[in-house]
């Protein structure tokens, strides 16, 4: 069984998802860290993420793979634990620009549906119910404000030691979702027959109760 979660950036889809999957003791995917440790590998290279013949070199030397510890999943990346650097700015302003490269999209959708498809899994990214998994028998659309996207960002940010205003990050989470929804390959986009929710004004638990509850709902 796949449950896919699609939204917009800082929409709270991956602590949502990975909460889901806890609850129903499946595997949980992120996809978006996937990307970013692409793209951490591009910036490491030294390959500016325009150069797609050279982003398709470094993607050749390339392995990715995820191992839970301490009931959180960690992402590794040539087999190097990289769950905190992805997140930091440089890979945040670089990853629309090489997740939008075919080639990048094209080797991570293979091994997201090598990995989720072999087992019941929560997946979420913003081409999931789309692209990668159009099938999923659950589909959920996450979204919330720009100001409640920007306080969530601002704190993940704070734990890596950066600070930031709450109007630079929303301006910087418009222009990430004018990249992501008008890109060629694979743009965030709603799935029709996905459930939306608003997170704006609900908790972590809300959030994670509201399609757990669905999903077991329309299990039973």
């Amino acid at each position: 069984m796949i449950v896919a979660i699609d939204g917009p950036a800082a929409s709270g889809k991956s602590t949502t998802a990975q909460g889901v999957a806890k609850k129903l003791g499946f595997l949980y995917l992120d996809t978006g860290a996937m990307y970013r440790a692409v793209t951490l590998a591009v910036l490491e290279a030294g390959v500016k993420p325009s150069d797609e013949a050279g982003v398709e070199t470094v993607l050749g030397e390339v392995t990715l793979s995820f191992e839970l510890e301490d009931l959180s999943t960690q992402i590794l990346l040539n087999a190097k634990d990289v769950s905190g650097p992805i997140r930091g700015l440089e890979v945040t302003r670089n990853v629309s620009a090489v997740s939008a490269l075919l080639v990048v999209r094209e080797k991570m959708v293979a091994i997201q549906r090598q990995i989720g498809g072999g087992q019941d899994s929560v997946v979420e990214g913003r081409d999931i119910g789309t692209v990668v998994f159009p099938r999923a028998e659950f589909k959920f659309y996450v979204t919330a404000d720009y100001e409640t996207r920007a306080a969530r960002r601002q704190w993940d940010l704070k734990q890596l030691g950066i600070e930031r205003s709450l109007q630079v990050i929303v301006e910087d989470l418009k222009r990430r979702d004018i990249k992501d929804s008008q890109r060629e390959h694979s743009p965030l986009t709603k799935p029709e027959d996905a459930i939306e929710i608003d997170t704006t004004k609900l908790t972590i638990q809300e959030q994670i109760n509201t399609i757990v509850d669905s999903v077991k709902s329309e299990s039973e």
